[in-house]
């Protein structure tokens, strides 16, 4: 009876050996590793736990325990990144009036779907750059907890305007509608004041801080392109940032406040509309880098041919500037500034990010550079390309595919068919 006690003890350790050996094995008919100048063809991919744990050549064989999952039809490449989204909120014809009638919990439950089908759409990063009430810091945190599904987040919270700016979050409100509630205040005017608002994102848990150094489409308020900041509080803001490690990000259309910014030593530049080649220039030497968001200038332009759909100030800037992105863009690109992938998702609708793939080689981007500005570059950005970004041995699994080829066809990137994000798989 011992001898046969100790067999079977035997046989459950070498089971329990054999389940910790057990690997998932992704066929990759093509992969795309993020770094490479070329696709690979016929590569396994060997995931153990939540990282990668090799990338070898041809279709390994199973293990006994071993999971196959076959993508030889497919196109694999890393979790893709969205460096300008808002998952808060989605526009719709009752925008305006959600701004009043939403209240922090309706924001809350609005994001998670938004967050899931970011998800879903292959981007298992994003960069959320500004929300209502400092909702993506707490919904940061519930998909860090596993409370519900989404990608990594890192997030500016609320962005930075000055008094009647693009993010001035009582824009057209009545007085009676004003609130001192401090999970609304957006707005700084002077040095001193633009530092104590770094300060407090800071203290909110920001990973980053979001200004509107120029008037936007979507806000209610005439210009779209003055510039909102001046240069001394523009330096307040980057400086003080800096100091805490943040880096950051600044929307802006018109020409003058994109120059302040980037002179100022901003990050980044969202939208960029109206650039012009001397401040093309100015970016290349200071390394600013640049989010550009055709999507929301065509989702915008798109919507303004009906005149009822946006309030009526919205429409003459939506219909000015929408158009202009895309060739802002290809210009951009032509002069060697550094891009990264971002929709503004959150004006158009959430888990349509893929569509920014087809915008862009529209306007004269590589395919390899357009997957590049969704992967490593963005990686290198946030300080995470130890980690994720590419599809390396050592790295985290965060890995997904679209059925059929992007070279040939940039419009399967929005047909994603497989997600793995660190380890775990949310579409097969």
């Amino acid at each position: 009876m011992k001898r046969i006690q100790l067999a079977a003890g035997a046989a459950c350790a070498l089971a329990l050996a054999g389940a910790a050996d057990a690997a998932t094995l992704i066929h990759a008919g093509r992969l795309i590793d993020g770094v490479s100048d070329a696709p690979r063809e016929r590569v396994t991919i060997v995931v153990d736990g939540n990282r990668i744990a090799a990338v070898e050549p041809g279709f390994r064989g199973a293990a006994t325990g071993d999971e196959v999952i076959d993508l030889s039809a497919a196109t694999v490449m890393p979790g893709l990144m969205d460096m300008h989204v808002h998952l808060t909120g989605e526009y719709s014809r009752r925008s305006e009036i959600d701004n009043i009638k939403k209240s922090e919990a309706d924001r809350s439950y609005d994001s998670v779907p938004f967050a899931e089908r970011t998800l879903l759409a292959g981007f298992t990063t994003v960069r959320n750059v500004g929300d209502q009430f400092n909702v993506s810091i707490a919904l940061r945190r519930a998909i860090e907890e596993g409370k519900v599904h989404g990608p990594r987040i890192f997030t500016s919270g609320r962005s930075i305007a000055s008094t009647g700016g693009h993010a001035d979050a009582s824009n057209s409100f009545g007085p009676f509608l004003y609130s001192d509630d401090p999970r609304l205040n957006t707005v700084c005017n002077g040095a001193d004041s633009c530092r104590e608002a770094v300060r407090q994102r800071y203290k909110d848990g920001a990973d980053l801080i979001k200004i509107t150094a120029t008037g936007g489409v979507m806000s209610i308020a005439k210009s779209g392109t003055a510039p909102q900041f001046t240069d001394e509080e523009l330096a307040a803001i980057v400086s003080t940032a800096h100091d805490y490690s943040l880096k950051v990000a600044a929307h802006a259309h018109g020409t003058e406040g994109i120059k302040r910014a980037v002179k100022a030593g901003v990050d980044s530049i969202e939208h960029g509309t109206l650039m012009d080649e001397e401040t093309m220039r100015l970016m290349k030497q200071q390394g600013t880098h640049f989010v550009p968001t055709i999507s929301a200038g065509r989702w915008v332009y798109d919507q303004a041919q009906d005149p009822t759909y946006f309030p009526a100030i919205v429409r003459p800037k939506a219909l000015a500037l929408g158009p202009v992105i895309q060739r802002t863009f290809a210009k951009a690109w032509q002069a060697g500034v550094t891009i990264m992938f971002g929709t503004d998702c959150g004006v158009s609708a959430h888990g349509s990010n893929a569509r920014e793939f087809g915008y862009m080689v529209e306007a004269g981007m590589p395919v390899m550079a357009a997957i590049r500005s969704a992967t490593i570059v963005p990686a290198r950005y946030l300080g995470i390309d130890d980690r994720l970004g590419s599809v390396e041995a050592g790295k985290l699994a965060d890995i997904v595919a679209v059925p059929g080829d992007p070279f040939a066809d940039a419009g399967v990137m929005e047909r994603v068919s497989f997600v793995m994000k660190e380890g775990v798989i949310y579409k097969r």
